[in-house]
């Protein structure tokens, strides 16, 4: 077993391998150069299955003390059309702000110890997404607020003009509006963000009863990527510096904590890292897959008749990453 290990990052990732590794016996060097709680860009939805993950990290019961939104239902606007199903469970809704600093106060309460700079490579890296290396244009931004006013159980996605915007509660009876657009789109509107939400009807609609009540904050260029398969790679990639997928499944939050757990571990028990990374591609397949393919019938003008033919129950749970292994004491996930 590894006796100390440094994590670049202390988001939902990095702060989850600080946990695991700690609840295996480690020392931890968190490196984290900015200060916490703090807004991040993200859809601040965490699917049904992070209740079995934040347990295993011990941070349920305060998970449950914020207060989250239950998100029950799931709604997708294409134009004028619109698809509604119920949750196959009921999902969550909590800020960044709040679910960054309860993961990362867990972390420091149980040992692992917050260095701002690194005194040498570290071992788990969780830093977040790679550069993008798109040309200018095409390259993809995200952008996010909260507003006031009104919540609602389900989370929203509206498609329009290359772009979506996913809407759901989040704690303190706020909404959590956020979006992903390319650049060229974007630069339409001279990234006013509140212009881009009002040329959709339907997004107009669903905003028209709230009001803003921070201001925008964006992030990009962004780039989908996966690294499972670098050869000689000799650390854990965790989050999105591991996959970055498409934020529009939700599924985010919750391959983050997952990954991050996982590396944690693996860490801590000297698991090579092409065992961690084989597992993690098992998790992480499906959502990056499906994603890819509906990414594809979005450009193309298909989407709408697409989700016409699969159930929302079935797309929602195509789009969830696979279950966290135990891993043995060879990384092997028990049962194998």
């Amino acid at each position: 077993m590894q006796h100390s290990i440094a994590i670049l990052g202390g988001g939902p990732a990095g702060s989850s391998a600080a946990i695991a590794a700690r609840l295996e016996g480690c020392a931890v060097d968190l490196i984290e150069k900015s200060k916490f709680p703090r807004h991040k860009v993200c859809g601040e939805f965490l699917s049904p299955e992070i209740e079995a993950d934040l347990e295993r990290l011990g941070v349920w019961d305060a998970f449950l003390g914020a207060s989250p939104a239950r998100i029950r239902r799931m709604k997708l606007h294409f134009g004028k059309r619109e698809k509604i199903c119920r949750l196959p469970d009921p999902a969550w809704g909590l800020s960044r702000y709040t679910f960054d600093a309860l993961l990362f106060d867990h972390a420091q309460q149980l040992g692992a110890r917050l260095v701002r700079e690194p005194s040498a490579a570290p071992l788990i890296h969780a830093a977040g997404r790679h550069a993008s290396s798109s040309k200018r244009g095409t390259r993809l931004f995200g952008f996010k607020a909260h507003f006031e006013g009104p919540a609602d159980d389900a989370v929203e996605l509206f498609f329009s003009q290359q772009c979506y915007v996913g809407v759901n509660a989040v704690e303190g009876g706020r909404t959590n509006v956020c979006g992903l657009g390319p650049e060229n789109i974007l630069a339409k509107y001279d990234f006013d963000f509140d212009a881009l939400v009002r040329q959709s009807p339907a997004l107009a609609d669903r905003l028209a009863p709230l009001h803003r009540t921070m201001s925008w904050i964006s992030t990009g260029p962004l780039q989908y990527a996966q690294k499972f398969a670098h050869a000689g790679e000799d650390r854990y990639l965790a989050g999105d510096a591991l996959s970055f997928v498409d934020p529009f499944t939700g599924s985010g939050l919750l391959a983050a904590v997952r990954t991050g757990s996982l590396a944690g571990r693996a860490a801590a028990s000297a698991i090579p890292v092409p065992i961690y990374l084989a597992q993690c591609r098992r998790i992480l397949k499906n959502p990056f897959q499906i994603a890819s393919i509906f990414r594809e019938a979005v450009s193309r003008g298909w989407a709408e008749w697409l989700v016409g033919l699969v159930p929302g129950r079935v797309l929602f749970a195509l789009t969830r990453p696979q279950a966290h292994p135990e891993l043995g004491p060879q990384g092997k996930s028990v049962g194998e």
